[in-house]
């Protein structure tokens, strides 16, 4: 049997994060990236429909990567994700969906308890940002690192998806902590 590799990911809307502390956790990493959304045409065959492309730069290295996902439940997804070239990145680029953004964003990944944690932050937003943990099963709540402070879980929230807010941003108030 051929098993599909799954995501499984919490999603929490947060205030926007200490960068400065976040890199000097140990095992940070810190990736920059740019992604679209495409609409592939049927021509694609067993490729047609939503994809994403992303590019990143992590300390230097620029890398292209082809994501295919499905969803299984509001938290669990198939996804399939391939290294492309830069070439085959910029002709598939063509096909960006047109209402969608380019969704342009800093990932600080940094490990916390057996998890890992990612901190995702964007030019359109001053004040929030995402922190995202794959587990391995539903039945799974992860733990939030206690320097994050957590406005609320927005994991089955459609609007607070990258794709999503690739279409929209969301600018819904809040209220921060003290």
């Amino acid at each position: 049997m051929n098993k599909k590799p799954l995501e499984i990911e919490y999603k929490f809307l947060i205030e926007y994060p200490d960068t400065a502390f976040l890199s000097k956790l140990p095992g940070y990493r810190c990736v920059n990236m740019t992604q679209m959304y495409l609409t592939l045409p049927e021509s694609f065959g067993s490729e047609s429909g939503r994809c994403r492309i992303r590019e990143t730069e992590e300390n230097g290295e620029i890398k292209y990567i082809k994501t295919f996902k499905q969803a299984l439940s509001d938290l669990t997804r198939i996804e399939i994700e391939s290294e492309i070239t830069a070439e085959e990145f910029n002709k598939l680029a063509v096909y960006q969906t047109p209402d969608c953004s380019p969704i342009i964003k800093t990932r600080h990944i940094f490990p916390f308890e057996s998890f890992i944690c990612e901190v995702d932050v964007f030019p359109f937003w001053d004040d929030r940002a995402f922190l995202e943990i794959e587990v391995t099963s539903e039945d799974i709540t992860p733990p939030t690192p206690p320097f994050i402070r957590i406005i609320k879980d927005v994991s089955t929230d459609k609007r607070y998806r990258n794709s999503a807010l690739a279409r929209n941003v969301v600018f819904e108030p809040f209220e921060p902590f003290n």
